[in-house]
């Protein structure tokens, strides 16, 4: 007699005191049907040798021999758990308890996982009771229930108080027959990168079913997606990849790849750049972002400094906990830091995504009470880099399946996930508005290409991005070879722009956003830089004063200390600081205003160690107005202060 299966043998001790096996498994069933019990034998042949089709034809046919045939209704739920069809299993795991309740308790806690499954939270809660009163069962399988329990509670409030979802497939651009998810958004929203499984049959006589993970891109356009391609190689392999985060900006990604040739462990992470229209070869981040341990499912911030990714190395609080690590000015990543018993639970969490506001992180967990295996939270960092109590998305962003890989375009509005919600189709990718109140803080952005003043040819220039109301910069980078930059802009925050290139004078600007809350319009801009010679000059637009006065306040401090670097490297240029108001006041009032203000700029210069001989200042008042002082937008312009090269030394 073959290998029978493990259910069936614990079934057989319980309903038997035989010493003997075969003798048993022909006495013991609950049928003296011999067509029955031939037909039941030839199921487990089958499903010991995983020939699922053929088991459930034969189970159906023991039943049909005999309708009260309690271990093939027992052998068809065990069948159809394994193949995820947990409303049959459920079905059949109750019509062998209502033939036989007492034979074999555990059936209670198979019943009610399967009703779990299929969503049948009510009659799941009812059986995993019943299996707990049972004084016996698997320590594990008890504890099991315990928290289910907690998960069909929570599960039967959330089903009476749904949140808004009402997703759409995105289109057969991308979306194939085969199984298409992971999504992964620019913060522009332009381009969309995802991973497709593709499945084969392997040639030759040992040919069997087979499976091909790759990236592929889809570009938005006027008329929607355009077609999906694939990423091609090096980044695509024979191997597979999968389950990636692209940056802010799409220029690099990084992505998980398992048993491959140099890696640490069972799965690492890995990162590729998008240079000169390709993917560059993949390089391992090797330690130690990577262990001998299991890591997967990266998420990198919009500024790119910071990772967040699952693992399994030692130190977390349950199977698998999500840890984060923090790059290095020299582009070195850190030692990774557990996120802490706030966010990881004595269960598995995975499928992190940190938004683009740096400040809100979905994830999914099967250790938080939830509608079962793997739900959705949201968590949201504090002042203090704490985290707040992880909340669940709630149903029916969350259902009995598991649920992951959700990503949130830079509005908050906007979300895509995949899943597979046709018998006849794979995974799919879909997209929905996401509910008001589990929406991160709106992001806008800046996309810019910056070039040559006088020649317009593209210059590759550091840029920075300074929060204005904590005078701190929150992002620091060059642009490509192009000149092109991407930048987020999270709302409730003044922000400054700093854009630099040795020999030219700097570019600067601002974003007023305190206050402010709802999704933005991003700003595009072609930035153009001037060579550091006389007669060009600076609008310094992030030098504040108090108001009518000039005194500076201390959101001026990053601006006037690059231009002391600036006059530091440039040592051979004199300037002269400008100050200008609008037509509020008299034109005496406005002229004197002026001056003092461009004063003020000059012996804090002077104090940083410029020479007073390279300095000059001047007060035009409202001489030069650069917009219209009718209204607000015009009369803001018109308040600046410039930095002009007036000769060299």
């Amino acid at each position: 007699m073959r290998k029978m299966s493990r259910l069936h043998v614990i079934l057989l001790l319980i309903l038997t005191s035989c010493s003997s096996a075969r003798t048993s498994y022909s006495q013991s069933l609950h049928t003296t049907s011999n067509k029955a019990v031939k037909a039941y034998n030839e199921g487990l042949e089958a499903y010991n040798y995983l020939e699922y089709d053929k088991a459930e034809a034969w189970f159906l046919d023991a039943l049909a021999s005999d309708q009260k045939f309690y271990e093939a209704y027992v052998m068809l739920g065990e069948l159809y758990t394994k193949q995820a069809r947990y409303p049959q299993a459920a079905e059949n795991y109750k019509a062998a308890v209502s033939l036989d309740s007492l034979s074999y308790k555990p059936i209670f806690f198979a019943l009610g996982d399967a009703e779990m499954k299929a969503g049948d939270y009510a009659n799941a809660l009812i059986h995993y009771r019943s299996y707990l009163n049972y004084k016996g069962g698997s320590e594990k399988n008890r504890a099991i229930a315990v928290r289910n329990i907690i998960n069909c509670e929570f599960a039967i409030e959330a089903l009476k108080d749904p949140v808004t979802f009402n997703p759409e497939n995105i289109g057969s651009a991308i979306n194939t027959s085969e199984d298409e998810y992971w999504p992964s958004i620019t913060a522009d929203g332009q381009t969309l990168m995802f991973t497709r499984q593709s499945h084969y049959r392997s040639p030759g006589p040992f040919a069997r079913n087979s499976s091909q993970e790759d990236f592929y891109i889809s570009l938005l356009s006027d008329n929607g997606w355009g077609t999906s391609v694939n990423a091609g190689a090096p980044l695509n392999t024979s191997s597979n990849e999968g389950a990636q985060t692209l940056s802010s900006n799409g220029n690099y990604m990084y992505f998980t790849a398992c048993e491959r040739a140099g890696g640490m462990g069972s799965c690492d992470i890995y990162f590729s750049a998008f240079s000169n229209g390709q993917w560059t070869h993949p390089y391992n981040l090797g330690p130690p972002v990577n262990s001998s341990a299991w890591e997967s499912t990266p998420s990198v911030s919009a500024d790119g400094n910071l990772l967040i990714f699952s693992s399994n190395r030692q130190g977390g609080f349950g199977g698998k906990d999500l840890w984060y690590s923090l790059l290095s000015e020299n582009g070195t990543w850190s030692h990774p830091v557990n996120m802490g018993d706030k966010i990881n639970t004595l269960g598995e969490e995975m499928s992190p995504f940190i938004h683009f506001d740096g400040r809100t992180l979905y994830f999914a967990s099967d250790g938080r009470p939830g509608m079962g295996g793997f739900d959705i939270y949201l968590a949201k960092m504090n002042e203090d880099s704490t985290w707040t109590e992880p909340r669940n998305l709630g149903y029916p962003i969350n259902t009995s399946s598991d649920d992951m890989g959700l990503v949130i375009e830079t509005s908050g509005q906007k979300a895509y996930f995949s899943s597979k919600r046709s018998n006849s189709a794979g995974k799919d990718i879909f997209f929905f508005n996401l509910d008001e109140s589990l929406r991160p803080t709106p992001v806008s952005y800046l996309k810019g290409k910056v070039s040559d003043k006088e020649t317009g040819k593209l210059l590759k220039a550091e840029y920075e991005l300074i929060n204005l109301s904590t005078n701190r910069i929150t992002a620091k980078n060059t642009t490509d070879d192009s000149g092109n930059f991407l930048v987020c802009l999270p709302s409730g925050n003044n922000y400054g722009i700093n854009i630099s290139k040795p020999g030219y004078l700097f570019y600067s600007e601002n974003f007023m956003f305190e206050g402010q809350h709802t999704a933005m319009e991003p700003f595009i801009k072609r930035i153009a830089l001037s060579l550091a010679k006389v007669g060009e000059k600076i609008t310094l637009s992030n030098v504040f004063y108090e108001i009518d006065s000039w005194e500076l306040r201390k959101e001026s401090m990053t601006e006037l200390n690059n231009l002391a670097n600036l006059l530091t490297e440039n040592k051979s240029i004199i300037v002269e600081i400008g100050g200008f108001t609008d037509s509020t006041g008299t034109d005496e009032y406005n002229l004197i205003l002026s001056e003092k203000r461009a004063l003020s700029v000059v012996n804090y210069l002077i104090n940083k160690g410029i020479s007073s001989e390279r300095l000059k200042h001047k007060g035009y008042g409202n001489s030069s107005p650069i917009g219209d002082n009718a209204t607000s937008e015009g009369r803001r312009l018109n308040r600046r202060t410039e930095a002009r090269v007036i000769g060299l030394k």
